[in-house]
């Protein structure tokens, strides 16, 4: 399978939202990585449902809706009703992983559950198999634009190597610090998508540098 593309929408011109949302379906993305956060769980306040709402009749492509809130499973039919592909909650957020997992899935949507830098891959051991991703945050959650954490690579791989062993095809997503450079080694790590937030909207031809990151 071919490598996955999806800009974060967190680092976009707000101003120009729609022009925004436009150059990604005019673009090689694969989907719109959307970072809701609270203020409680990371330090920051990204949007919230108001702005996936006004994003969803003109976006073309799948909406990949990571949240970085506390109690994420309280908000399952909203993000459906968004029109949410993908929806990612945290590991560290979730007392009752699994029934949000199956809640995530009831409601129609795809099911990921993503680890900050610091939690293990092990404690995906009695849970992966129910997923159909698992986001590999190479940040700290909360601002966009920060160094990439470089275990993060070694991660990724030893994640694979725990997919292959059970025989499943959960994919690997990784977000924070991606660029050409950080993203080629992580592709070699083996994830299957690759999140990227400043890279591209702040590049001189986001367009431009979807491609170059599809190409990888």
């Amino acid at each position: 399978m071919r490598h996955k593309i999806a800009p974060s929408l967190l680092a976009a011109d707000f101003l120009n939202l729609q022009k925004e949302v436009e150059m990604i379906n005019n673009s090689e993305a694969d989907w719109l990585h959307m970072d809701i956060m609270d203020g409680v769980f990371v330090p920051n306040i990204s949007f919230g449902f108001p702005v996936l709402e006004a994003v969803k009749p003109i976006l073309k492509k799948p909406m990949d809706v990571h949240l970085m809130i506390v109690e994420p499973q309280k908000f399952v039919k909203e993000v459906a009703a968004a029109g949410a592909y993908m929806m990612n909650v945290h590991y560290e957020a979730s007392t009752h992983l699994h029934r949000t997992v199956g809640a995530i899935k009831e409601a129609g949507m795809k099911a990921a559950v993503t680890l900050n830098p610091h939690t293990p891959i092990s404690l995906l051991e009695d849970i992966i198999q129910d997923l159909d991703m698992v986001l590999l945050m190479s940040v700290n959650p909360g601002f966009g634009g920060q160094r990439f954490i470089e275990h993060s690579v070694n991660k990724t791989a030893r994640l694979k190597e725990m997919i292959r062993e059970k025989g499943l095809d959960t994919l690997i997503e990784v977000d924070g610090g991606v660029n050409l450079e950080t993203g080629k080694r992580l592709l070699e790590a083996g994830a299957d998508v690759l999140v990227a937030g400043s890279f591209v909207f702040r590049s001189p031809d986001p367009i431009q540098t979807i491609k170059e990151l599809k190409e990888m």
